[in-house]
């Protein structure tokens, strides 16, 4: 995973939007550190991956007016000089519809001068592709246009909602990510599963892999040479024939509650990909639209900051489906 590679993002290439000009770059301290090639590939929209190499081979790229190579890591202050780049011309795409961004500010839950986390909407991809024009990230830079640094911090699927960090420091970026690779952030879910659980809380320990069906769709399977994956699964409530858990991820693998519900026989309600048919027109008949699978709750703490906790609340649907089941 990384945020940074869907980037393509840098306010100051307004002053030529078309790359048709020399533009003269002074790289900030969120910058340095950075290949000074995977700079150019996030910073010119547009621009093929080979055509960036080959200015960087011709010496046309300019680091204090000096040749650099492809690996050179840029430092604070250092001025980059970025050629005229003709690229074939395309039709400018049309920005987000204003209502969708102001929708997506709107669920905001904390911000500060490193981070913004908010609570994601069921069925608003984190970033545009696959289908998607605008996702999460394209949203909330068209919001605020003059933002220096703006990338996502990890990931959500598309139907799950709940807690989604953004960085707006890169510093913050690689702050929060080491703590992930460290299994240093507590992700707490809330899924409805198919039947009573029984037994109380219980570890989840079945390694995952990820699968691509002959059809190209991607599948995650418990498998014995796959990823190491923990999972605390702890019951909140329990319903006639379902299940409210609490869902602590140890580790952070591709659809890990969703893998590791199935594997457990208790599937979540309105999964498509790993859930059961049958269970799912139960939960429809009843009003829920979508996976019922939420990112409740983060706690973590970046270096030299205090510790801090956020909640998102469940959406009023999901709610209001949990205040129809039957309670054992």
């Amino acid at each position: 995973m990384n945020p940074q590679a869907d980037s393509g993002y840098d306010p100051r290439m307004k002053t030529d939007p078309d790359h048709s000009k020399v533009v003269t770059l002074t790289i900030a301290v969120e910058e340095a550190g950075q290949r000074v090639d995977n700079f150019l590939l996030k910073t010119l929209k547009g621009v093929p991956k080979s055509h960036v190499y080959r200015i960087l081979r011709k010496g046309e790229v300019r680091v204090n007016k000096g040749r650099i190579k492809a690996e050179y890591r840029l430092n604070v202050g250092d001025l980059l000089r970025i050629p005229p780049i003709r690229v074939a011309e395309r039709e400018s795409p049309q920005g987000p519809h204003p209502r969708a961004v102001a929708e997506i500010e709107a669920t905001i839950l904390y911000e500060d001068n490193r981070l913004l986390v908010l609570n994601k909407p069921s069925g608003v991809a984190v970033h545009g592709g696959s289908g998607v024009s605008f996702g999460v990230i394209e949203l909330l830079r068209a919001s605020r246009p003059d933002a220096p640094f703006l990338e996502l911090c990890h990931r959500l699927d598309r139907d799950t909602s709940g807690c989604l960090v953004l960085a707006k420091r890169r510093s913050a970026l690689r702050a929060f990510q080491e703590l992930m690779r460290e299994d240093k952030v507590d992700k707490r879910y809330l899924a409805l599963v198919r039947g009573e659980w029984s037994g109380g809380k219980r570890y989840i320990d079945a390694p995952l892999r990820k699968n691509q069906l002959a059809s190209g769709e991607r599948m995650v399977r418990v498998a014995p040479d796959g990823k190491p994956s923990l999972s605390l699964f702890m019951p909140r409530e329990c319903y006639v024939g379902s299940t409210l858990m609490e869902v602590q991820l140890i580790t952070g693998r591709t659809h890990q509650v969703r893998v590791h519900s199935a594997h457990s026989g208790h599937p979540i309600a309105g999964d498509d990909k790993y859930g059961d048919d049958d269970f799912n027109r139960e939960m429809a008949a009843k009003g829920l639209k979508r996976l019922f699978l939420h990112a409740a709750s983060l706690r973590f703490q970046l270096p030299e900051q205090p510790p801090l906790e956020l909640h998102a609340p469940l959406e009023g649907a999901l709610e209001g489906l949990l205040q129809r089941l039957e309670k054992r």
